[in-house]
């Protein structure tokens, strides 16, 4: 039995015809994938997002009138469903960071669209997040870097949403992936790319400094703590 492509349908946001027909070009290689809408500038991406609903967004990091990154903030809220693709010619850290706090799933290099960008649409359309080898490697070395640090230095300006505190609490109690999923009514694959998300957007790099976080922060109160 032949597999069906799942259908996905997309806005692109670029100030750039050229790189918009370049996508346009990749994305018509899969089956069922439909480009609804395109944008020229952050605003016009959030008013066609509000409008159309795509399932996901590939925004320009760049763009005038509003960049990807507050574009990105006001297509999450006002259109939950519809997952974020960044492109951006930024390798650094502190980016990759930004970019997830705003509430991208993905996260890839104009250098790389041709190899990566349809990889990058499959995955956050199933909640996944995608971040490109090259900037994996920019994020693992930022860790490695960090970890000769005695004590974490956190985000000063990330907050953590509402969500986010819960699975901050689930885990500093030793939930699991699979668990906390149970508890809160949505799939692994979700509860991972949580995970994932809230670690990047903290600076935090291992499971014990997330637990420090909760402490902390008063999210999580030790067993032997507690009066």
């Amino acid at each position: 039995m032949t597999r069906r492509t799942k259908r996905l349908r997309i806005l692109v946001a670029d100030d750039h015809e050229l790189v918009r027909r370049g996508i346009r070009g990749l994305l018509r290689e899969r089956s069922g994938w439909t480009v609804v809408g395109e944008a020229t500038n952050g605003l016009e991406a959030v008013e066609k997002a509000n409008r159309l609903k795509p399932d996901v967004a590939i925004l320009d990091i760049s763009m005038p009138d509003s960049g990807g990154l507050q574009a990105t903030r006001r297509i999450r809220e006002s259109v939950p469903t519809t997952q974020v693709v960044v492109l951006t010619m930024h390798e650094s850290d502190q980016m990759v960071r930004r970019v997830l706090e705003a509430g991208a799933l993905g996260y890839v290099l104009k250098s790389d669209l041709a190899t990566h960008l349809v990889k990058a649409v499959k995955s956050v359309s199933g909640g996944k997040l995608f971040l490109t080898p090259r900037v994996s490697d920019i994020v693992l070395k930022a860790f490695l870097a960090a970890g000769n640090r005695s004590e974490p230095t956190e985000h000063s300006q990330a907050r953590p949403t509402r969500r986010e505190v819960e699975i901050i609490r689930f885990l500093a109690q030793g939930k699991a992936n699979k668990e906390i999923a149970a508890e809160l009514g949505i799939t692994i694959r979700t509860a991972e790319t949580h995970r994932a998300r809230i670690m990047l957007k903290l600076g935090l790099h291992s499971l014990a400094e997330l637990i420090h976080y909760a402490i902390r922060h008063k999210i999580f109160t030790p067993p032997n703590a507690r009066e």
